[in-house]
């Protein structure tokens, strides 16, 4: 099959989840001999045009220089190209930004898409780019021959909204094996003797609850809070818990080992995540046998079953920070470490979306 992969800013992956699953799924088309090309940003450090069997192509991406709007033109360039190229399957992750040029889409490729989260819910957008967003998902659905759902909480909206049955395919996460503890230090905690919080700096993500609980339950445990708080929301939870020692933003960590044994060695992990479908750093909790305090809503639970604790509110954090101890459940990180073992892992999804490709051309 000749295959295209759209929606990304590219591979290898420096940016994120969807960047991560474009380069391990065009790797493993390009092993099983198929046909692969994978859209990249013109500013993407890697400017080869080849990355392990998989075909690079830069298309010019203004985003450096104009910010959100320049996802669009890049989008644009890459759909324009690949009316050039006679794909058989154009799969696109997302659609934020590309459903406005679906009508451009080639007419005789079959057109699958990722359908991401429910992108309108975040509170983080005005109400009209809320409404452009709501706009943006039905193209995404009218023009794509098969929708993919990496979340049942997802395939079952898609399902109410539009009356279109998505195929449920899950995100992956690589398991994690090698504990490092010298890597603490850098972080100045110590093992089981601090909590975690790993999250975008968006008040659908519920930091400022989670720690109004850390601060209500006034335990001297560090907390620390990692993410880029360079933002409006970040200024003010820095603000609101100023005088809270044991809360530490220590920002964005992105070397992936550090934040794996910062995930192993905490004593609890929160994931206030509510929007969207799977969340990636909700599997890689998982896969490092973190023990989850996770937002009670339908996404989260689908994932981890009963293999949680759940919140609501700061009240609930304060009694799991008062009463639960990482030592105590060695079970439920381990039966979560399974379930990536057997159900999210990369193997098994990388099959799943191979399957769907086969069956749509048939």
């Amino acid at each position: 099959m000749k295959i295209a992969i759209l929606g990304t800013r590219g591979i290898p992956n420096n940016y994120g989840g969807f960047e991560q699953f474009a380069e391990i799924f065009a790797v493993f088309l390009a092993e099983k001999k198929h046909d692969v090309y994978v859209y990249n940003s013109h500013k993407h450090i890697f400017q080869e045009k080849d990355f392990m069997g998989v075909n690079i192509i830069h298309q010019y991406d203004p985003e450096y220089k104009i910010g959100t709007a320049g996802q669009f033109i890049y989008d644009l360039n890459c759909i324009l190209d690949s009316r050039k190229r006679n794909f058989d399957i154009i799969l696109q992750l997302g659609y934020t930004s590309s459903s406005i040029w679906s009508f451009l889409l080639p007419k005789k490729t079959k057109i699958i898409t990722n359908m991401d989260g429910l992108e309108w819910k975040r509170t983080k957008y005005s109400k009209p780019i809320q409404k452009f967003l709501k706009f943006a998902e039905k193209k995404a659905v009218q023009s794509s021959d098969y929708l993919v759902a990496d979340s049942l909480g997802i395939k079952k909206y898609l399902k109410e909204k539009y009356k279109t049955e998505a195929v449920y395919i899950a995100y992956g996460a690589d398991l994690f094996s090698e504990p490092q503890e010298e890597v603490l230090a850098q972080y100045n905690v110590e093992k089981n003797n601090f909590n975690l919080l790993i999250a975008r700096f968006e008040p659908e993500n519920n930091i400022e609850v989670i720690l109004d609980g850390i601060a209500e339950s006034q335990d001297d445990k560090v907390m620390l809070v990692v993410g880029n708080n360079d933002n409006s929301y970040g200024d003010y939870l820095k603000k609101k818990f100023y005088n809270y020692r044991n809360i530490r933003f220590i920002g964005g960590v992105y070397n992936k080992r550090h934040l794996d044994n910062l995930r192993y060695f905490s004593n609890l992990y929160f994931h206030g995540h509510s929007v969207g479908g799977t969340n990636p750093s909700l599997l890689e909790a998982m896969a490092t046998k973190a023990l989850i305090v996770a937002h009670n809503n339908e996404f989260n639970r689908a994932i981890l079953q009963e293999k949680a604790f759940y919140f609501s509110n700061a009240k609930d954090i304060k009694h799991f920070i008062k009463t639960v101890k990482r030592k105590d459940h060695e079970k439920i990180v381990q039966d979560n470490f399974d379930t990536i073992l057997h159900e999210f892992n990369w193997n098994k999804i990388n099959e799943s979306y191979l399957k769907l490709f086969e069956e749509s051309l048939q």
